[in-house]
């Protein structure tokens, strides 16, 4: 471990993290993290003063924006009445909220079981959807991630979960993504027959429908590139699920709470889940909460039936505060319309991106949930960065998000994409900041070419 008596105050920081904590999704040695001292709307601070604006909103869950003062007030007035009660007892934070999500969710989906995060949702959606149906398998698509606990990252097919291969659930079958990019069947969306509906269809018929429990599909797709769905693929897939009756559970744990310039993503697409399992923007990632919303017909299942699922921190006090706030955050600063309205400017500004940046290859945006592809070429559309590539192909993109950082800006860079996914609250001004640093950093990726 270090010597620390000549370290300034951020080089501490940082080596104390480095020596006694452990980094996910990273090697351990050769790691540069942002040491944040402090963090107000769009703009992280760290220890020297040196501002970074946040163009993926953490992880993309601070939807509010960073210091809103509101959370904090009412997350002091929780715990100095009541800081942690057993999930057998209620407070009037949990009831306010379950009234609350119960009023914004499609159809009805009126109650909700509360989980710690995104990934025990998902569990406890699987879990449900088998405990209701009596049926085991569940069908989701292979560019996903649903979560980071065996079920849920079974469930998706992030190449996260490949060293985890050994150990992933049973009767989890994956399909192909309605990725009109790179489409696996060679067709246009204007001109094609919805072959990615009719493979799930073929899928169900194959694993046999009375053995599928559930269709788990992300409400927008997020970091496997945000994959746009064809404006009538959820319709036909709940369609599929009415035919077969099957289950369709929503995954909305990056795309809800007003993320695609609605409060969810169903909404965008006109469909009505069975379940919705949500997470980060529901409190807007100032504490840990998720959410289960189910249909008053599953609910109603379990009234004379025990409900096989609990959590030590389910419906905790202070974290149901919390999203009671955030909520209403949301409502009062109109950050969903927002959304919408600046998710709008950004598709017309990376649309003249295109013209000067050869690399950009697509851009597939709904809201403020974004992604810039960067290709080697546009008419072979070869990637950057292949999916899943390894790090001796990394070289072009690690430079692109080492320029982004240089220049002042945090995102989410992956493979071949460049995240766009900033805070509700942005505004026109700090888009064009944002912009303009993506814009000198994709040069380095222009460099990289091939005419």
């Amino acid at each position: 471990m270090a010597e620390t008596s000549s370290l300034s105050a951020t080089q501490q920081v940082i080596q104390d993290n480095l020596d006694y904590t452990l980094f996910s999704w990273s090697k351990q040695k050769g790691i540069a993290p942002i040491a944040v001292k402090h963090a107000e709307g769009v703009y992280l601070y760290d220890y020297d003063g040196n501002r970074y604006l946040d163009f993926s909103s953490g992880l993309i869950n601070v939807n509010i924006g960073h210091g809103n003062q509101r959370v904090t007030q009412a997350v002091m007035q929780q715990m100095q009445e009541v800081s942690y009660v057993t999930p057998g007892c209620v407070t009037q934070a949990r009831g306010e909220l379950g009234k609350k999500l119960a009023a914004i969710s499609p159809g009805n989906l009126n109650k909700t079981l509360f989980t710690t995060g995104g990934a025990e949702a998902i569990e406890n959606a699987i879990k449900l959807a088998r405990l209701y149906t009596g049926r085991s398998k569940i069908i989701a698509r292979y560019r996903a991630f649903h979560g980071a606990s065996y079920g849920a990252m079974t469930a998706g097919g992030d190449p996260r979960k490949l060293p985890h291969d050994a150990q992933q659930v049973p009767n989890i079958v994956h399909v192909e993504d309605p990725y009109c990019y790179r489409c696996p069947w060679g067709k246009e969306i204007t001109s094609c027959s919805r072959e990615c509906v009719s493979h799930i269809e073929r899928v169900i018929e194959f694993e046999g429908p009375e053995n599928v429990a559930a269709i788990l599909m992300e409400g927008e797709s997020g970091s496997s590139g945000c994959i746009k769905y064809p404006p009538d693929y959820l319709q036909k897939v709940r369609a599929l699920c009415d035919k077969y009756n099957i289950l369709l559970i929503a995954d909305e744990v990056m795309s809800g709470f007003g993320r695609t310039g609605k409060w969810f993503a169903c909404d965008v697409h006109g469909i009505v889940p069975d379940m919705i399992a949500t997470a980060k923007g529901i409190t807007a990632g100032y504490l840990p909460l998720g959410a289960l919303i189910v249909s008053d017909t599953i609910a109603s299942y379990f009234d004379d039936k025990v409900l096989w699922l609990g959590l030590t921190y389910s419906a905790h006090p202070v974290c149901c505060a919390a999203a009671v706030e955030v909520l209403q955050i949301y409502e009062d600063e109109q950050l969903i319309e927002n959304a919408a309205v600046m998710g709008a400017y950004i598709e017309q500004q990376v649309a003249l991106l295109q013209q000067q940046h050869p690399s950009i290859g697509d851009f597939r945006n709904t809201g403020l949930l974004g992604c810039i592809e960067l290709v080697k070429n546009r008419a072979t559309k070869a990637p950057m960065a292949r999916f899943n590539a390894p790090a001796s192909e990394m070289t072009v993109m690690n430079k692109v998000a080492a320029r982004l950082k240089q220049l002042g800006m945090y995102a989410f860079v992956r493979w071949n994409y460049v995240f766009i996914a900033p805070p509700l609250c942005i505004t026109k001004a700090q888009v064009d900041e944002g912009l303009a640093i993506i814009s000198e950093a994709i040069r380095i990726a222009d460099d990289a070419y091939e005419n």
